[in-house]
């Protein structure tokens, strides 16, 4: 099966979104680029995580041909196909509908270093214009609004998050959801204190080793 080690690990990571609750049903869409291949795997349309299996996931290039696929692929792959073509550091992306990230995405703000973990992201979640699902005009707003974050809120929508690997965009989603309801909460008692730039700098460069033997912890 072509990219077999993908297509389950897409399964694998749309059952945990539902775990998570970081999307419900059939919302939201992850993938998987193999950048030797030139090929991606992605979620397929309206198909329930729970009832997926790996030959379920779409094998696509970034011109949007089908090489392995059973299904349709996502409405989103658009979006998908264009991180991956701008951004080579980027080989997963993760999307979500969760509760939190979206409400901040429906005020139509972005999401500010309200605490050190959005550094996930980087020194904020930069918010993309509204535009209508699976349209070639949202996968643009996504395009100029991402720049070296490696997340993008979607106004009226949901979450976008990135990763050199499928880990790195899920763990992104799971914490920017914390701070979204850290956010959102701390909004309605009062005005949050945000972290400044030069201490957001420390913080990316100390999560550019966590975990590393010798990094910070």
């Amino acid at each position: 099966m072509l990219l077999e080690k993908e297509r389950i690990s897409v399964v694998e990571y749309g059952r945990k979104m539902l775990e998570a609750r970081l999307t419900t049903g059939t919302g939201g869409n992850l993938s998987i680029f193999n950048r030797e291949k030139g090929l991606m795997a992605i979620s397929a349309s309206g198909l329930n995580y729970l009832d997926a299996t790996p030959a379920d996931v779409v094998v696509m290039d970034l011109d949007g041909n089908l090489h392995d696929s059973r299904t349709s692929p996502s409405s989103e792959a658009g979006f998908h196909t264009v991180l991956y073509n701008q951004r080579p550091d980027i080989n997963a992306v993760v999307h979500t509908h969760s509760v939190y990230a979206t409400t901040v995405a429906c005020l139509n703000i972005e999401l500010p270093a309200v605490h050190y973990l959005v550094g996930f992201a980087g020194k904020k979640v930069p918010l993309a214009p509204y535009a209508t699902f699976g349209s070639p005009e949202l996968a643009k707003n996504v395009a100029d609004t991402i720049e070296n974050y490696n997340a993008v809120l979607l106004a009226n929508h949901g979450l976008i998050t990135v990763g050199a690997r499928i880990q790195n965009a899920f763990d992104a989603a799971e914490e920017l959801e914390l701070i979204a309801r850290i956010y959102i909460q701390a909004l309605s008692v009062g005005k949050p204190v945000i972290v400044p730039d030069d201490e957001m700098e420390k913080v990316i460069q100390k999560f550019s080793t966590y975990g590393q033997a010798g990094g910070n912890k």
